[in-house]
């Protein structure tokens, strides 16, 4: 059963992460409009914590909604954004999602021409 609200997008963005005045550097492995998937954070945190992210000049807190260990020395965590900023990671999301769509529609389109000539 899906429960995400919007498709992510595999990115590897670099990232700093802002936890008690303290800054820690981690990177995206995708993102939505709304969140993303961190890697390579090694410092322990809680579900539900609160975190600020900075991507360039850019800053936004984020709850953190999900932690998996993967060693005893990196984390992944999801994230979910509590300020949403437009284009916080830089990317515009929606025009990549319709950039999508338009690839899809012409692979069918190509799919259903070469089945009908077939015949």
């Amino acid at each position: 059963m899906e429960r995400r609200k919007s498709p992510r997008r595999k990115m590897v963005l670099p990232v700093k992460i802002l936890v008690d005045r303290t800054t820690h550097l981690a990177h995206t492995v995708d993102i939505t409009g709304a969140g993303a998937r961190l890697a390579g954070f090694r410092t322990q945190l809680q579900v539900g914590a609160t975190i600020e992210l900075q991507r360039g000049p850019r800053k936004a807190k984020f709850l953190v909604r999900w932690i998996k260990d993967l060693d005893a020395n990196e984390l992944q965590m999801g994230i979910e954004c509590q300020d949403l900023q437009e284009k916080f990671w830089g990317v515009d999301l929606a025009q990549q999602d319709q950039e999508s769509r338009n690839e899809m529609d012409a692979l069918m389109t190509l799919l259903t021409r070469s089945k009908a000539t077939s015949n």
